[in-house]
C-alpha cells in the first residue's frame, strides 16, 4: 500500500523534525502523542507527511463539519490518487424524535438528507472494505451507530465478467441492497432496465455502471456518464477479452444504505423484538400506563410489518441491537469498527482541545431524550442501544492517536505521557505577537486610537467582547464620526482618514453572510471586525495586525488560557502583530497565556536569527465567497443573474461551478437557489426559474 503525497512544497522550519518525531513514535507503537503546532505552522501538511511515511489507513476527526470540509479538501489535494473520504452527518435538517410530557407534545423525527454527503459516507465505508490507502476525514458523527461492518460486507454483490448471472435474480439482489428501480429517472442509489441492459447507479459513485447480458451471462461492463450516457473517457470497455488483458474482471457492489436486515437474522431478531414488546407492555400495564402500552404496541407492530415487507423502515436504527445480535448495553458498531478490520490504522484528532470534550459529551444528551420516549411508550428500551459511544468505549476502540492542537488540554498532555512534539516555526518566519495588558479605564478611547493607527497603515483589527449586545453597541459607536473625532485629532489624522467602517460577527449573522463579511474585511471594505468567539469562524486573516480583547480579566470559557492563546493566534499572520488585553487585574489564565506566547516568541526569534530569516507577512489570495462571486464581466440580462444573499451582489448563474464548493457549501448553495427559483416563478419569470432549476440539478448530480 502506498500513499502518494502530491505537493509543490517541502517541509520547512521545524516541520521536518516534527514529522521525524511523530513517525518515530508511531513506529515505536507509542499509543498517544501530541502535536503542539502554532497557528500558521502547517500542521495539516505535517499530518499528510506522517500518513505518507507510516502508510497507515487514517481517520481524522474534527469538531465541526465546516473544518472537516476544509481538511477534506486539503487532504484530497495532497493525496489525489488515494481514497480520501468525507464522513459527517448527512442531514441538511434534523429534528430528532422527541416527546415533551409537560405539554403532551410528540415531535416526529423529521430529516432532510443531503444526497451528496450520503454518497461520501457510503464511499468512505466502501473504501474501507476494498482498499488500504484510505484517509477518512470525519466529524464526531463517526462515533454514532452505523451497523456491523461484517454484515455490510456480507451484503455486497460481486459480479464477474463471463459468469452465469441470472438477470432476474440479480435485480432481486439489488433490491435487497436497498437500490430502487427507476426506469424513467436516473438517480444515485437506483437502477433501470432496458432489455438486456441494466444501468446501476451505485450509491457511492458519480457514474453509472452499465451491465449488458447475453441470456444469463454477464457479457460487458462499462462506466457511463449519468447525464449523457456516454462511456467515461480513459475507462476500458470491459469486454471479456479486454478485461483479462487489463486485469479488470469483476466489480463489487455495496449496499445503498448502511442499515440493512439480513433475512437469515431477521426472523430470530423479529421474534426477540416481539418477546421484548410483550414484556414491556406487561410492565407498562402493571404501572397503570394503559395509553403508553397501546401506543407502543401499535408503533412496534407497524415497524415490524414495514421491515418484513420492505426490509427497511424509517427509524430502523432503533432496532439495530437485535439485528446486530448485540446484548443490552453493548456498544454499537461505528465507523471505528470499519477501521478496526484493518491490521493497523492511525487516528488523528484535530483541534483536540475542542474535539475530545465534544466526543465525551455526546452520550448523555442522547440518552436523556430517548429515555423520555421509552417512558411514554414511543420506543422499546432497546432504543437506548442506538447511541453514540461512551467515552470509555471510544478510548477502548482507538489505535495509536495523534492529538493536534495549538493549545492541547491537560487531558491530552497527560495521556501522551510526555510525548509532545512541538511545531512552533512558521514557514514565513512570522513570530507570535507581542502582548500588552492595559487598564479598562478609558479603554474604548484607547482602543479607538489603536484602530486608527492601523487604519492609516492599511491594516485590520479584530475586537472580542463577552456579549452580543456589547459587540453591536461598540460597532455602532465606532461607525459614528463624532465618537472618534477626538482620537483622530490626537493622532493628527485628517477627517477623510478618520472614518471607520466596522462590522460585527456573531451567531445571529446569517451563515452565508459570514464569509462575505470576512472577505470584505480583508479587502478593506471594513477596518474592524467585532465578535464574541472569533475562534469558531476558522479565521485566516493575514491583514489583521491587532487583536484587542475586552474584559480579558473576566475568567471563564471565553477568557480561559486556551481561548486566550487561540485568540492571540489571530494576529500571528502579520509582521506587526500585537495583542492588547484590557483588564484591571492579571488573572491566572491571562498570565499563563502570556507566558506561553512569550515562550513561543522567544524560540521563533532565536530560530530566525540562527538561520538568517527575515519574517514576512503572509500573502494570501482572497478566496471567492462562499456563495456570491464577482462577475468576470458585467452581465446585464436579468434572467442570467441571481442574488443569493441579502447583502450579496448579483451572480451569473453559469459561473456557479460545483467543483468550487465543498459538500457543505453545495448544500447551502442549493437552498438559496431554490428560494431564488421560487421567487422567479412567483414573478412569472419562468425562463429564469428554469435556468435556476437546471443549475440545481447540475449541482446535485
Amino acid at each position: 500500500m502506498q500513499f502518494s503525497l502530491s505537493s509543490k512544497f517541502k517541509p520547512t522550519g521545524d516541520q521536518p523534525e516534527a514529522i521525524k518525531q511523530l513517525v518515530a513514535n508511531i513506529e515505536k507503537d507509542n499509543p498517544s502523542q501530541v502535536l503542539l503546532g502554532v497557528t500558521g505552522s502547517g500542521k495539516t501538511f505535517t499530518m499528510a507527511n506522517v500518513i505518507a511515511q507510516t502508510k497507515l489507513p487514517t481517520l481524522v476527526i474534527s469538531h465541526n463539519k465546516t473544518l472537516a470540509g476544509q481538511l477534506y479538501q486539503e487532504f484530497r489535494d495532497f493525496f489525489p490518487k488515494n481514497g480520501v473520504s468525507y464522513f459527517v452527518s448527512y442531514y441538511d435538517y434534523y429534528q430528532p424524535e422527541a416527546y415533551i410530557p409537560t405539554t403532551d407534545t410528540y415531535i416526529e423525527k423529521e430529516t432532510d438528507i443531503n444526497d451528496e454527503i450520503e454518497k461520501l459516507r457510503l464511499l468512505a465505508t466502501t473504501n474501507l472494505q476494498t482498499r488500504d490507502d484510505v484517509i477518512v476525514v470525519a466529524s464526531v458523527s463517526c462515533i454514532y451507530n452505523l451497523g456491523d461492518p461484517q454484515e455490510y460486507a456480507h451484503f455486497a454483490i460481486t459480479i464477474k465478467l463471463g459468469e452465469e448471472l441470472p438477470r432476474e435474480q440479480f435485480l432481486k439482489n439489488l433490491v435487497r441492497l436497498q437500490y430502487e428501480r427507476s426506469d424513467y429517472e436516473s438517480r444515485r442509489g437506483s437502477f433501470r432496465v432496458k432489455g438486456d441492459t441494466v444501468e446501476l447507479w451505485p450509491a457511492y459513485t458519480d457514474e453509472l455502471l452499465r451491465l449488458e447480458f447475453l441470456g444469463n451471462k454477464l457479457e460487458k461492463l462499462a462506466w457511463v456518464d449519468p447525464i449523457s450516457g456516454q462511456k467515461i473517457k480513459n475507462e476500458t470497455d470491459w469486454g471479456i477479452t479486454d478485461s483479462v488483458k487489463a486485469g479488470l474482471t469483476e466489480y463489487m457492489i455495496f449496499p445503498a444504505k448502511h442499515y440493512l436486515t439480513d433475512p437469515e437474522r431477521q426472523k430470530p431478531a423479529m421474534e426477540q423484538i416481539r418477546t421484548d414488546l410483550k414484556s414491556r407492555i406487561k410492565e407498562l400495564k402493571s404501572q397503570g400506563k394503559l395509553v403508553e402500552a397501546m401506543r407502543l404496541d401499535q408503533k412496534v407492530n407497524y415497524d415490524l410489518d414495514m421491515i418484513t415487507e420492505l426490509g427497511f423502515v424509517n427509524g430502523i436504527e432503533n432496532y439495530s441491537r437485535y439485528f446486530d445480535n448485540r446484548k443490552p448495553g453493548e456498544p454499537p458498531y461505528t465507523l471505528l469498527d470499519f477501521f478496526r478490520q484493518k491490521k493497523n490504522w492511525l487516528l488523528i484528532i484535530d483541534e483536540s482541545h475542542m474535539t475530545v470534550p465534544q466526543i465525551r459529551g455526546m452520550y448523555n444528551g442522547d440518552q436523556a431524550r430517548k429515555q423520555t420516549l421509552i417512558d411514554y411508550g414511543f420506543r422499546l428500551p432497546s432504543a437506548l442501544d442506538n447511541r453514540p459511544l461512551q467515552f470509555n468505549e471510544f478510548l477502548g476502540k482507538i489505535p495509536q492517536t495523534v492529538y493536534v492542537s495549538a493549545t492541547p488540554a491537560d487531558w491530552e498532555l497527560e495521556r501522551s505521557k510526555g510525548m509532545i512534539v512541538e511545531q512552533l516555526i512558521r514557514p514565513t518566519g512570522l513570530v507570535d505577537p507581542e502582548v500588552e495588558v492595559r487598564p479598562t479605564q478609558n479603554q474604548i478611547q484607547d482602543l479607538t486610537k489603536e484602530i486608527l493607527k492601523r487604519k492609516i497603515k492599511g491594516q485590520r483589527v479584530l475586537v472580542t467582547t463577552l456579549t452580543k449586545k456589547l459587540a453591536e453597541a461598540l460597532t455602532d459607536y465606532l461607525n459614528e464620526e463624532e465618537h472618534i473625532s477626538s482620537a483622530a485629532e490626537e493622532l493628527d489624522i485628517s477627517l477623510s482618514e478618520q472614518k471607520l467602517k466596522v462590522a460585527y460577527l456573531h451567531s445571529d449573522v446569517d451563515t452565508l453572510d459570514r464569509q462575505d463579511i470576512l472577505d470584505d474585511l480583508r479587502k478593506g471594505e471594513y477596518d474592524v471586525l467585532i465578535g464574541i468567539n472569533l475562534l469558531r469562524e476558522g479565521l485566516d486573516l493575514p491583514e489583521v495586525s491587532l487583536v484587542a480583547i475586552l474584559d480579558a480579566d473576566k475568567e471563564g470559557f471565553l477568557r480561559s488560557r486556551t481561548s486566550l492563546i487561540q485568540t492571540m493566534g489571530r494576529a500571528a499572520r502579520h509582521i506587526d502583530g500585537q495583542i492588547i488585553m484590557y483588564g484591571d487585574v492579571v488573572t491566572g489564565s491571562m498570565q499563563a497565556a502570556i507566558d506561553e506566547v512569550k515562550r513561543r516568541r522567544q524560540i521563533q526569534i532565536a530560530y530566525n536569527q540562527k538561520h538568517g530569516i527575515t519574517p514576512t507577512s503572509i500573502q494570501k489570495e482572497i478566496r471567492e465567497k462562499l456563495i456570491e462571486r464577482e462577475l468576470k464581466e458585467q452581465v446585464k440580462k436579468r434572467d442570467q443573474v441571481v442574488r443569493l444573499t441579502p447583502k450579496g451582489e448579483e451572480v451569473e448563474i453559469t459561473q456557479i461551478k460545483k467543483d468550487d464548493f465543498t459538500p457543505e457549501d453545495i448544500n447551502l448553495l442549493v437552498k438559496r437557489l431554490r428560494k431564488a427559483m421560487l421567487a422567479s416563478a412567483r414573478d412569472l419569470d419562468f425562463e429564469k426559474a428554469a435556468k435556476i432549476r437546471d443549475k440545481i440539478r447540475e449541482l446535485q448530480n
